[in-house]
């Protein structure tokens, strides 16, 4: 019997070329060679944004909160289906995390209910992209220039993803990228920050550089370079920078190949009345980073996972909220219904996709589904 894992790192021919170049090169630390590649491939990709490696997208997003200066008793709204990375960023200034419900549909943060958790202390408001499927961004950019907020695009799932035709993470005033193995285009671990807001470039140069102005010495701007902020090491090493750079030269190639795995899972199950499949508005370009599906209950869900798992296909549920957790209760407060988040989430099933799977693969995973709802 065939074993189907749930995810298999992407690889192309080139990490190991790219990867013995750096050692060859002696300048093994960041923002050589191949960081500067993946800059320039970012930035010709993104068109007018900013970018920065980082060694994660949860740096990426510490980051911003010190770049957003977030201070005790800030408040950050976001959904609780979540990774912890999101709400930890801010917890670690000292905000305060305001979780708001999520659209059954899609997962993401529910834009309608955003509105009535702001208060004074409102700073920011964090939409993830769930599965790489955008957040309705013009919804909640037009609720944050009302309110003087900024945006924080979680969109550590939603490279080559766009809304209307913007590519996320450019849309809100900051978007981040993991570049974990789980991802699309990954680096074993890595991320990237996107600042869009003119004003916030040369000081999250200064921040990722552990607070000094080590990139205007680079540059010849200054003779020496000082601690001129706070800040810590973000940067990610030169091999890491070549690994994700091999992938980023693939990436049109990935993408057109997990969109046709997607597809053939929504064509193979959408007629299995016991399922909801994931809802893709007209306006979205997703990237087909996951296919979920939901089930009756957290029961059933099991149930389903145990069969899979005898058939030799591996499967994964996602977050549970964090709104769930009990020791961390002090550093956030659920606004308005949990109407959706805790019950939605435990129904969804994520069935294996990665780029070297197989449509064949996604057929025998797609019947042994059919044969557990017939039985």
């Amino acid at each position: 019997m065939k074993k189907i894992p749930f995810n298999i790192p992407l690889r192309t021919n080139n990490e190991i070329k790219y990867i013995s170049s750096v050692l060859e090169s002696s300048k093994f630390s960041g923002d050589g060679l191949f960081t500067k590649k993946c800059h320039k491939w970012f930035e010709d990709y993104l068109e007018e944004s900013k970018v920065l490696l980082t060694t994660s997208c949860t740096h990426a997003l510490e980051m911003v909160a010190i770049l957003l200066d977030i201070k005790d008793g800030d408040e950050i709204i976001m959904p609780s289906f979540t990774f912890v990375s999101t709400a930890n960023a801010f917890i670690l200034r000292g905000a305060k995390i305001i979780f708001v419900d999520v659209r059954p549909d899609t997962m993401n943060i529910d834009e309608s209910k955003i509105e009535q958790a702001i208060t004074k202390k409102t700073k920011a408001i964090v939409p993830v992209h769930y599965a790489g499927v955008a957040c309705e961004m013009d919804l909640i950019m037009s609720i944050a220039n009302r309110h003087g907020l900024y945006v924080v695009e979680d969109a550590a799932q939603g490279m080559m993803s766009k809304y209307k035709g913007k590519n996320l993470g450019t849309i809100g005033h900051f978007g981040v990228y993991s570049f974990h193995e789980t991802k699309n285009y990954n680096c074993g671990e890595g991320g990237l920050l996107i600042i869009n807001d003119e004003n916030f470039k040369e000081r999250a140069e200064i921040i990722r550089e552990k607070g000094t102005n080590r990139t205007k010495f680079l540059n010849g701007a200054i003779e020496k370079y000082t601690w001129v902020d706070i800040g810590s090491s973000y940067l990610p090493s030169e091999l890491n920078a070549a690994f994700l750079y091999a992938q980023l030269e693939f990436s049109e190639k990935v993408n057109i190949k997990r969109l046709k795995l997607w597809n053939r899972y929504f064509f193979n199950l959408k007629g299995i009345r016991e399922l909801q499949l994931p809802h893709i508005s007209d306006d979205i370009n997703h990237n087909g980073h996951l296919f979920f599906i939901k089930v009756k209950n957290i029961v059933q869900r099991q149930d389903l996972m145990n069969y899979l798992s005898l058939m030799s296909i591996n499967t994964a549920f996602h977050y549970v909220p964090l709104s769930e957790s009990d020791k961390c209760n002090a550093h956030f407060e659920f606004r308005g219904d949990n109407k959706f988040t805790t019950l939605e989430s435990e129904r969804l099933l994520r069935l294996p996709i990665y780029y070297d799977l197989e449509i064949e693969d996604i057929d025998h995973v797609c019947e042994k589904i059919t044969d557990f709802f017939n039985d």
